[in-house]
């Protein structure tokens, strides 16, 4: 009993601690000063891009797939209606292409015409559709032009078969199946030993579209101030088809020219005798914000500024009043800095992009959608890195003991490889290691759309995108929180236990 009654005494006793420092919190004008000047750069500098931004007229539509993800679904596809179970087989027996080289420096004008090649990417094979629509539900089994056979469905599901391109003399066989919900991708490389590459589910309805496409992505280059996307298409031949027809032909996603009735760089088909020519532009993938879509996390640049103020607000709360049993001051110093700083933080992140969707959209700008999972984690990410960033810099403060070297070393190790990696001072290869390696890891938190193996795109931290996955990065900041936080508490342990020594004596 008397045991129990000592364990309620220190957690009240914790209580009140928490109450107290809480208090002190409270009462520090600069503190709360400092916290409300965080929260108004985080909302101003969140605003200002959206602001700043035009694309002039109505935003462009964009094009949501089956999971609610940004995707781009363009192609040329030879189809036929399916109602109930069925298969499609084809022999597929080339693969050629074509790329538009870019204009030599100093010229005026369009470039060169395209050169025969195929970018990496480039696909052709079998497809089964919900009908012709963008974005619609589909699955398709294809062969590529560097990356082998791949079974893939609905945008953001990639399944690795064979490797090998298409080559003279080495045709590919491929075979979609439908039994029911359940479709199954099968390839052979004489059309009588079948490998299945996978098998998917998927909720479709009973009568959809099955035939044959071709795409192929634009080409992506780096040209050292950013990207630069070329014009690209693939040509796939078919034969040994086991379906009749007739056949519908849809340029899926085709754009027009300015006059409203010219297609740009329409795909096309040539049949003879059981013989299809297919080619196609354009690529079934989710996006990656290569065309400079906005993305959520955008709207929260003003992250980097209001981090700043956290910090030092979070320095000057850790020297302020010590007591007696600095051990547990310390840590209810850090739940309140580490509390404090989620609630505003968030409070200013969801202010921030509830504000920028309709100034974007005033703009002709629409935010690239993500789903609803994504969304919670880089808006409560972000507060969640801020309050860590905050425990981080209250630690330095108790470890050192000195206001300036904590906010020195925080603002080298948070905020500082951000800055360098944004401004082009370092190389990339540079910046992916700091940003690997130090608390700024946490940025990683923010990435609204991930890295696709199978997508070619601007996978660079200057684009978004960060070396490490968001929950990884978020762990490399929270680990250094808590080393900072156990040396701290290291060392104020030995001066209390010094301090009660003195005491005894």
């Amino acid at each position: 009993m008397v045991i129990k009654n000592e364990a309620h005494t220190e957690v009240d006793s914790f209580a009140q601690l928490l109450h107290a420092e809480w208090t002190i919190f409270r009462k520090k004008r600069g503190l709360k000063i400092g916290m409300v000047v965080a929260a108004l750069l985080i909302i101003l500098f969140g605003l200002l891009p959206s602001i700043t931004s035009s694309n002039g007229g109505d935003p462009p539509p964009v094009l949501e797939g089956p999971n609610g993800e940004a995707v781009t679904d363009k192609f040329y596809f030879v189809h036929q209606p399916l109602t109930g179970d069925g298969s499609i087989t084809v022999r597929l027996t080339s693969m050629t292409g074509r790329i538009k080289e870019p204009p030599a420096p100093g010229t005026i004008g369009p470039g060169p015409e395209p050169v025969p090649g195929m970018v990496p990417w480039a696909k052709a094979g079998v497809m089964i559709k919900d009908g012709v629509r963008q974005g619609a539900p589909y699955a398709a089994v294809m062969s590529t032009a560097e990356h082998g056979v791949r079974m893939q469905h609905n945008f953001t599901h990639d399944i690795v078969g064979q490797p090998g391109g298409v080559l003279e003399n080495y045709p590919r066989w491929l075979r979609l199946t439908r039994e029911g919900d359940t479709l199954i991708g099968y390839e052979s490389s004489d059309g009588k030993q079948w490998i299945k590459i996978g098998t998917v589910q998927m909720d479709l309805p009973d009568t959809v579209q099955i035939g044959m496409f071709a795409a192929s992505p634009g080409d992506l280059r780096f040209n050292g101030n950013g990207y630069a996307v070329r014009f690209s298409e693939v040509s796939a031949v078919f034969d040994q088809v086991n379906l009749q027809g007739p056949w519908s032909r849809d340029d899926v996603g085709v754009t027009m020219e300015p006059d409203g009735k010219t297609p740009h760089h329409p795909g096309g088909v040539e049949e003879s005798g059981g013989r299809f020519t297919v080619t196609g532009v354009g690529d079934i993938a989710p996006q990656t914000g290569d065309d400079g879509s906005w993305r959520i996390e955008r709207s929260l640049t003003g992250v980097l500024f209001g981090l700043i103020v956290v910090i030092i607000v979070a320095v000057r709360f850790a020297t302020a009043e010590y007591r007696r049993d600095q051990v547990r001051v310390l840590v209810a110093k850090a739940v309140v800095t580490g509390t404090v700083t989620f609630v505003v933080g968030l409070a200013a992140a969801i202010v921030t992009v509830l504000l920028c969707r309709p100034i974007l959209l005033s703009n002709g700008i629409q935010t690239l959608p993500v789903t609803p999972f994504t969304e919670l984690r880089v808006v409560a990410g972000t507060a969640a890195l801020l309050a860590a960033a905050a425990v981080f810099a209250l630690a330095l403060a108790a470890l050192f003991q000195r206001r300036v070297p904590a906010v020195v070393v925080s603002f080298s190790l948070v905020v500082l490889p951000l800055i360098l990696t944004f401004t082009n001072v370092i190389t990339v290869d540079m910046s992916q290691w700091l940003l690997r390696l130090t608390p700024a890891a946490g940025f990683a938190i923010q990435q609204s759309i991930p890295e696709y193996m199978y997508v070619i795109g601007p996978y660079i931290p200057k684009s978004g995108y960060y070396p490490l996955a968001p929950w990884a990065g978020f762990a490399v900041l929270c680990s250094y929180s808590a080393l900072a936080l156990g040396l701290a508490i290291f060392k104020l342990h030995g001066r209390d236990e010094i301090r009660q020594e003195l005491s005894v004596k």
